[in-house]
Formats: C-alpha cells, structure tokens, sequence
C-alpha cells in the first residue's frame, strides 16, 4: 500500500470514528451512525446542473463525504456553504478540507437566510440537506422548510435524503413540486426527495 493509500485509509477511518462516537453523543441530531454510501452521494447529487450551480448550501455536512464530492464537481468559481451546528463538526471540517469555495458556518439551518447573507450571497441554487427531520419537533422542522424555501432562488431545488418517508407530507405543502426516490444500497436504505418552488 502507498503512503497515499495509507494516508487516505487512516482519513477514512477517522471519518467513521468521529461520525460515530458524535453520533452516540447526539443520536437525535445525526440519521445513521454511518456516512452516507456513494451510491446514496451519486443518486442525490444527480439531479444538479454544475453549470448553473453558483451558490450551493449544505446543512448538517458531518465529517464532509458529500462536502467533498460537492466540490469536486462544482465550478472554480462556486460556493459552497456548509451549516453545521456540532462544534465537532465544524473544526474537523475546517481542519481538513482547504478549499477556498468552502465557508463552514456553525449555526441552525432556521437561520439559512442570515447565513446566506452572512457570507455575501442572497440566494442558493441548491440546498442539500441530510438532517433527520422526523426527530425535529414540528413547529422547528416547519420553519426550516420554509426558510429553506425562500432561500432558493427561482428555480432552485431542495435536495434531500432521509431514512424515513415521514418528512413528505410537509415537503408537499410546502414546495409546488416533489419528486422522491429510493435508495437501498446505504447504511440505512434511504429516501431521497428533490424539491422546487416552481
């Protein structure tokens, strides 16, 4: 094995023992006790246009896995904006991916509309979310979906993937179109949903 093999080996592994122990720690906060798989990665990013992708926000990146693959196909000139609320989170994610398109935020997805302007941006063309809905009271989950909603711009979409089908029923009240989609091959089989306000 390489040193670059060894190297990516040891990050791997951390990943795992820090997304684990965090989610033992906060087990509401977190969906699974794993990072999502690169089947469920491939299938939520599908439906991105890079070429119109400027502003991307993503809540609850963890230890970065989608961050990551985010970045490797966003345009040189994109951002990228990750909302995090562990502290954990935040200073791994800092620490360990050096890109300038890349602003970690620790704060609320509720506040996305502060955050976006926080980091000089108006709109998002994309929001990515893996945050477990369904353990989130009601009037919070409400909120955020409709922040989330007025912070896309006009044809942007809420990507989202959930290991429960619970959170549908809001996303259909909320956005004027819902798309869903399933994946097996995760840790655990996930539900994925694209969303857009027209």
């Amino acid at each position: 094995m390489s040193n670059q093999e060894q190297h990516t080996q040891r990050s791997s592994n951390g990943d795992a023992l820090l997304f684990a122990r965090n989610f033992f720690r906060h087990p509401r906060m977190l969906g699974s006790i794993v990072p999502s798989s690169r089947f469920l990665i491939k299938q939520l990013l599908q439906p991105i246009d890079w070429q119109r992708a400027g502003v991307i926000v993503e809540y609850g990146p963890g230890v970065g896995t989608i961050t990551a693959e985010l970045l490797r196909h966003m345009r040189a000139d994109a951002t990228l904006i990750a909302i995090e609320m562990n502290p954990d989170f935040v200073a791994y994610l800092k620490r360990t991916i050096a890109d300038p398109r890349l602003q970690v935020v620790e704060g609320s997805a509720v506040d996305v509309a502060e955050i976006l302007r926080h980091c000089g941006q108006t709109r998002a063309d994309y929001i990515i979310s893996g945050i477990p809905f369904s353990t989130i009271d009601a009037p919070l989950r409400e909120r955020i979906l409709r922040n989330t909603h007025d912070a896309l711009q006009s044809r942007g979409a809420f990507l989202v993937y959930q290991f429960s089908s619970r959170v549908f029923q809001d996303l259909k009240r909320i956005f004027a179109y819902v798309g869903r989609g399933f994946q097996p091959l995760n840790v655990l089989p996930a539900h994925l949903f694209i969303c857009s306000t027209g």
